[in-house]
């Protein structure tokens, strides 16, 4: 199938190299030149495990390209994908409005008989505002719009997008689903059919469970701190339970970071707002979450009394492993915090080479992770990059003895925790455990 993908900063990129590596007809668009220049060699915006290879790959084979003009990129297409990633600030509202008016800037492009399909994160009635923009000012197109949830994951989408679980699409009519079983079938036949709105709340619903159970599982290790239990042996029994499962999203650790999930609360928050609908289980779970965020900190003021003067090494600082992004990464509000407090900053990750600029001359970054913690009175391990258990295998020979180990998610446990440093993890009220 001929298919134009429009947006083109990490959903996007992922969505076009995977399309053509199975053998449709894709052209990537967006309106960033940049981007775009980029792309067409070969870059995505955002590092992602072999997507720059594929992309690479697609391109040579001729099933793969990137434009900024609309009507060049939707000769022919017989759907137009919609990928935005959309933006959100630091209170997590959405520029929703952004994406529906990139949208609505290319429908006067598009053949008749074109299905519109929306996977970029929109509140839940967005589509049913495109149809009813369409029959407004372009009553005489024949179009469609369908919406199939995103559900990647920085640093696995191509497997994630290539090898699904399901894929979520809510369709209109019988023949929107028989076009889209043409462009989806090559991935994968475990498809779910539903309506558009039903699909729409879905991604809502995914995400609010998501970090719920984030949150539950984070005030449930707060407990364990204080009474003596350790949340990792309660994680295996509440996995254990089958009313529960052992994939549940239940793990004690760091709070949920980036913007996905938060937006989807946010976004059920406006809808229940809308119609004054009380959902107090729903209304908690930020300012619960938003409460763990803080519990680094804690542990290091429980520690030192103040931070004025302390060393503190920080191991990683994107928004999770397997992608550069530091936008709405815990690991940077941390330092940011650090330096407010007068703490001696020392930073290491595998894949950021560019510090933010507030921090010129006053965090210092390091090409290798054991040179950020010579002489640091504290470790804390900001994101869990598999490397960093290979260089923590030598810390004894670089540390001072009293150093602190921070670790949220025991990243380390197995290697250091041996090692006699005191380790301090969370929902136990433990140190040094193996």
């Amino acid at each position: 199938m001929k298919v134009c993908v429009q947006g083109l900063w990490h959903l996007g990129p992922v969505t076009s190299a995977c399309l053509a590596s199975i053998g449709h007809d894709v052209v990537g668009l967006d309106i960033d030149q940049k981007i775009v220049d980029r792309l067409s060699q070969g870059k995505a915006p955002i590092y992602e495990p072999a997507l720059d290879q594929l992309i690479v790959e697609e391109i040579a084979m001729g099933r793969l390209r990137f434009s900024t003009d609309g009507a060049d990129a939707l000769a022919g297409a017989e759907v137009l994908w919609v990928t935005f990633d959309t933006p959100v600030d630091d209170d997590d509202q959405a520029d929703v409005e952004f994406v529906l008016n990139q949208i609505k800037s290319v429908l006067p492009l598009l053949a008749d008989g074109t299905i519109v399909l929306v996977s970029s994160q929109l509140p839940v009635g967005s589509i049913r505002k495109l149809e009813e923009f369409v029959l407004e000012n372009l009553a005489e197109k024949q179009l469609s719009f369908a919406c199939s949830p995103e559900n990647l994951r920085l640093g696995k989408a191509l497997d994630v997008f290539l090898n699904p679980d399901r894929i979520v699409v809510g369709i209109r009519s019988d023949d929107d689903r028989c076009k889209l079983e043409k462009l989806l079938l090559p991935i994968t036949d475990r498809i779910e059919w539903m309506s558009v709105e039903s699909a729409e709340m879905t991604k809502h619903a995914i995400n609010a469970f998501l970090a719920t159970s984030v949150t539950f599982a984070n005030e449930i290790a707060s407990i364990c701190e204080t009474v003596g239990a350790d949340a990792k042996e309660v994680e295996r029994g509440l996995k254990s339970e089958q009313r529960i499962g052992p994939k549940a999203y239940l793990s004690p650790g760091g709070p949920f970071a980036g913007g996905t999930l938060a937006r989807d609360i946010e976004f059920l928050g406006v809808a229940c707002r809308a119609k004054q609908l009380l959902t107090p289980l729903l209304s908690s779970v930020r300012s619960s979450n938003d409460e763990h965020k803080h519990w680094v900190r804690r542990k290091l003021l429980e520690n030192f009394g103040e931070m004025k003067g302390v060393l503190v090494a920080v191991w990683g600082l994107t928004y999770k492993p397997g992608t550069d992004t530091l936008r709405r990464s815990l690991s940077v509000e941390l330092c940011d915090w650090l330096i407010e407090q007068g703490a001696l900053v020392h930073v290491h990750d595998p894949v950021v080479q560019q510090l933010p600029d507030r921090w010129t001359d006053r965090v210092v970054n390091h090409v290798k992770a054991l040179d950020a913690v010579v002489d640091a009175d504290a470790l804390v391990i900001g994101t869990e990059w598999p490397e960093f258990r290979e260089a923590a295998e030598n810390l004894l020979s670089v540390v001072k003895p009293d150093l602190i180990v921070i670790d949220a998610n025991r990243h380390l446990l197995k290697v250091v925790a041996a090692f006699g440093l005191k380790y301090i993890a969370v929902g136990t009220s433990l140190t040094n455990k193996v």
